[in-house]
């Protein structure tokens, strides 16, 4: 009766290991999964100085002394004016906000998909409206010239922190996908023949067979750029923001 006793609970305590190294070994399987399925994108180096410095000069001054507010104009118009002849080259070369996601944050964030609805032109248009609302409201309450600076300041260092937050759950970039001025730079950006002089343009090889998608995967828009392989008229995605990420992998991958 003992033995008998003693094997029946021996028995129990096996399937009960066995179970659990198997729950245990399913979880992992999964955990890994989850972990390959979201590093699809990557961080890539970006070529050229860091201007990140300038929006932190910005936000440091600007607390001080509000008038340098005014400075974010510069931001607002110039990717609007260059898109028209350049594309949203701007975004990609010289915009100091975008520079923070691409150096600094980019090593860091989760690289996830970026939320599709958030590029769609419903919520495009919503975010201009919001965000040039928001700018008629206070200004409305602007009595000086330091006021109307710590106006831009304070939208500047909101959509900063907006920026940076979203970095860290999907990917660096998730804010330029739907950027107000952005999306007016996408609006006015050259989109058919013939381009102006002074475009710049991506070019994809013919030879891409989309196989290895490696230029999708350091975009930092998660843009598809090998759809345009073998077309002479080259990449001509509006939100495509000229960083030549993608030809560069190419070309590092072909050594």
């Amino acid at each position: 009766m003992y033995l008998s006793f003693s094997s029946y609970f021996c028995n129990r305590i096996r399937n009960h290991s066995h179970k659990w190294v198997q729950m245990k070994t399913k979880s992992e399987n999964i955990m890994e999964q989850k972990k390959n399925k979201k590093l699809f994108h990557r961080h890539f180096e970006t070529p050229g100085r860091p201007l990140y410095w300038i929006l932190f000069a910005y936000l440091v001054v600007g607390w001080f002394y509000p008038a340098i507010g005014l400075v974010a104009l510069i931001c607002m118009i110039g990717p609007v004016l260059t898109s028209i002849w350049r594309g949203r080259f701007w975004c990609g070369h010289v915009c100091p906000r975008g520079s923070m996601y691409d150096r600094l944050l980019s090593r860091y964030s989760p690289h996830k998909p970026i939320p599709q609805f958030v590029r769609s032109s419903g919520f495009r248009l919503f975010m201009v409206l919001f965000i040039f609302t928001m700018f008629g409201i206070q200004l409305s309450f602007a009595k000086s010239w330091s006021d109307v600076g710590r106006v831009f300041w304070t939208i500047i260092l909101t959509t900063t922190i907006v920026g940076i937050i979203l970095s860290f759950i999907y990917a660096p970039r998730t804010w330029c996908s739907f950027c107000p001025m952005g999306t007016i730079s996408r609006w006015v950006a050259p989109k058919k023949l013939p381009l102006p002089k002074a475009f710049t343009n991506i070019h994809v090889s013919s030879a891409c067979q989309m196989k290895c998608k490696s230029c999708a995967r350091v975009c930092p828009m998660q843009l598809t750029p090998y759809d345009s392989r073998g077309e002479a008229v080259g990449y001509l995605y509006p939100d495509c923001i000229k960083c030549g990420k993608c030809t560069m992998i190419s070309r590092s991958e072909e050594r």
